[in-house]
């Protein structure tokens, strides 16, 4: 019996001096999990901050042009084009001469710029037909204090294109610009039956000096959401 209590001392002193002697690498083990934790942490931390883009002076302008809101100097005027500041899903219609309709769909994105002073939209139309591109134009408006209406100028660039017309609302639901067009027919272009998530856009010209008026687009626009 005494002999087997020396052997079972002797065997716990073993494993005591094992456990003993392994405690240092068990200890650097756990320090260095512990810091490749760490290390994968900050590393995930950064990706983000890595990953950004860096910053581009090219499009500065593009930073610098854009407005929150209205300037507070447009007062009531704001309102005019300030309730259609968004992003529209567009069905497009074009009234040919040889009386047929030519449908489209695209979309209309339009807002502030300039501190505010001055309101820009984007036409675009999607390809269709085997086109490679989209069609894309342009208008800026303002409203001019000494006229007392809003004074808008649109560029279509890929169809050499470029028009001015003035004019402001009308009743409480429509806004109507007139102008005269590059072949030097009158035109009138309109925001009609404006809701807070729909509205119609008409162009019309006429070849009689305003008594009559041929629509050449009538272009349905639904709010976008989300």
């Amino acid at each position: 019996m005494h002999k087997k209590n020396n052997q079972c001392t002797q065997r716990n002193l073993q494993i005591s001096s094992a456990i003993t002697n392994a405690y240092p690498t068990l200890l650097v083990a756990r320090i260095i999990l512990a810091c490749a934790a760490l290390l994968a942490a900050q590393v995930t931390a950064q990706e983000p901050a890595q990953g950004a883009p860096a910053s581009d002076p090219r499009r500065d302008m593009i930073k610098a042009l854009g407005a929150s809101s209205p300037h507070p100097s447009l007062g009531e005027e704001a309102r005019v084009f300030d309730r259609l500041v968004g992003t529209w899903d567009c069905d497009y219609s074009f009234h040919l001469d040889d009386g047929s309709v030519r449908h489209s769909q695209g979309e209309l994105l339009l807002g502030w710029i300039l501190e505010g002073r001055a309101v820009q939209d984007i036409f675009v139309t999607y390809p269709k037909d085997g086109e490679k591109e989209r069609r894309m134009g342009t208008t800026l408006r303002f409203f001019d204090t000494a006229l007392k209406q809003w004074r808008i100028v649109f560029v279509g660039p890929q169809f050499n294109y470029l028009v001015t017309v003035q004019g402001g609302s009308e009743g409480r639901d429509r806004i109507v610009l007139r102008g005269v067009d590059i072949d030097g027919a009158p035109i009138r272009w309109s925001f009609n039956d404006i809701k807070p998530d729909s509205f119609v856009w008409r162009g019309e010209k006429s070849h009689d000096d305003g008594k009559t008026w041929k629509l050449e687009e009538e272009h349905h626009m639904k709010r976008r959401t989300g």
